[in-house]
């Protein structure tokens, strides 16, 4: 976890809101508790001396009723009460000790009491302050009413500035519990909630070296998960546009070279083709000449230069083919689509569907069982690539009867695609001009099997549109051919 990560940010406002709120408590509870106890005191002493006001005025504060009403407040609110007419005599005392409170309550009248050690409150007839009666401490209200009835109450003040201690330490344990709790439970749900960030993160990463593969898989619906929706959708437009991006820059260096090769390339290749055409044509024309002659006119004659003829035709159509496919590549009118693919899966599909050619030629194919490895290349010319080495290994197979098919891991940026078959090696002088067109190691072989020179010549320019490496080497007992493609940078 990085210093700056947000699950300790969270974790650390949180405790910090948390203890702040508990801290500002305990100071509003140190501060002004003692005060609001002693309103919430005096409250209940001016509630009492409305009844007995009340009272007072309709001349019901002798009657039975006035005096259970008074006794429950008293009961309640943990009040004294002694009351007084205008002669001093005894109207109402309270069974908690209001017998106690008529010598004060006289002091009072005739004004010799004690001195308040604090006045609270002074209305038109009545005075509200604190006492002290020996250890013990009382919020005490005294006056006469217009109507000439004395009173006098009191309700004692527990030890407050004990009880403020107390709650305040008490406060302070919860408060401690409180906020380690508190954060214990923050530091899991703000895991739950950077876990899915970390996963976003982890995907950019990716992206950063190319590898788009990775998708946001979240099913929350909230923000995160709308983030993580539009990365999916910029990751598919990353790879769209960088496939399209390196088809233009493959395009672009093509056309460097273009302007400069157009007239070399069609001098050559019409030196080629008239060569090439020339021997085939003169078969065609010289067995036709025999057939309109009736040089034999036995039906087996007539058949084998019919079949000469179509096989040659034949030849020479195929050639055409691959000519215009070559014309093509070189003269770049064939575009090389750049696109991310597994080339093992294309290996594997080809050798599979190239199964019945090996088993007619009694050949046994060998590939270890590599692992996915994605390329940068045109997929469907990278086929015919390996199409061309696959089928001149099985024509030029002998001995052993084997084709081995490797990938070799070059670097982080390469990997290396070789055929190997066993059989007789390219004669030295012969290597240098493999890719020429029309080239030809063995020409009556070639012949034989119907090749016509270009395959080599196919490859090379396949490969000089995307700008990678190709070759061949001899071995003592067989040939390989290879080539080499842009390795997807994957992240671990």
């Amino acid at each position: 976890m990085t210093k700056h990560s947000i699950k300790r940010q969270f974790a650390q406002i949180f405790i910090g809101l948390m203890a702040g709120t508990i801290l500002m408590c305990w100071f509003i509870n140190n501060i002004f508790l003692e005060e609001y106890y002693i309103r919430s005191k005096t409250r209940i002493i001016c509630d009492a001396y409305d009844t007995i006001s009340e009272a007072a005025n309709s001349d019901t504060y002798g009657t039975d009723e006035f005096s259970e009403k008074l006794n429950d407040v008293c009961s309640v609110s943990n009040l004294t009460v002694c009351i007084m007419d205008s002669n001093s005599q005894m109207k109402y005392e309270s069974v908690n000790g209001g017998r106690e409170l008529e010598a004060q309550l006289l002091g009072y009248i005739f004004g010799f009491q004690q001195p308040p050690t604090r006045v609270i409150e002074e209305g038109e007839d009545y005075i509200i302050q604190v006492m002290n009666f020996g250890d013990d401490e009382f919020l005490m209200m005294y006056g006469r009413l217009k109507s000439g009835i004395s009173f006098i109450m009191r309700t004692p003040l527990e030890s407050i500035r004990e009880s403020v201690k107390v709650a305040n330490r008490f406060f302070a344990y919860v408060g401690v519990a409180g906020t380690i709790a508190g954060g214990i439970i923050i530091w899991f749900v703000s895991q739950k909630i950077t876990k899915p960030i970390l996963e976003l993160n982890r995907i950019s990463e990716q992206m950063v070296h190319l590898n788009f593969d990775a998708k946001y898989e979240g099913k929350v619906k909230n923000e995160i998960g709308l983030l993580g929706e539009n990365i999916n959708k910029l990751s598919a437009s990353l790879e769209q546009a960088i496939s399209e991006l390196k088809t233009a820059n493959n395009e672009l260096k093509k056309d460097i070279e273009k302007k400069e090769q157009i007239d070399e390339m069609r001098k050559e290749f019409l030196a080629n083709v008239s060569h090439e055409l020339k021997t085939p044509i003169a078969l065609i024309q010289g067995y036709a000449e025999g057939l309109s002659e009736g040089i034999d006119d036995d039906k087996e004659s007539r058949d084998f230069y019919c079949e000469v003829i179509m096989d040659e035709a034949s030849k020479m159509n195929g050639m055409v083919q691959k000519l215009l496919t070559l014309n093509q590549l070189e003269f770049g009118n064939d575009v090389v689509s750049m696109e991310r693919f597994d080339i093992t899966e294309l290996i594997r599909n080809y050798i599979q569907s190239a199964g019945i050619l090996t088993k007619q030629n009694e050949i046994q194919v060998y590939m270890d069982d590599y692992p996915p490895v994605f390329v940068w290349a045109d997929e469907y010319k990278t086929e015919e690539v390996f199409m061309n080495y696959f089928s001149n290994a099985v024509h030029y197979c002998s001995g052993e009867k084997k084709i081995v098919v490797s990938l070799e891991q070059k670097d982080e940026k390469k990997v290396r695609v070789s055929v190997f078959n066993t059989g007789n090696p390219i004669p030295e002088e012969s290597l240098p001009h493999l890719w020429e067109k029309f080239y030809k190691v063995d020409k009556a072989r070639t012949r034989e099997y119907g090749g016509s020179g270009v395959g080599l010549s196919i490859v090379k320019a396949i490969m000089d549109s995307m700008n990678q490496q190709y070759g061949v080497e001899n071995y003592n007992n067989g040939v390989l051919f290879w080539f080499e493609l842009e390795v997807v940078q994957e992240r671990e």
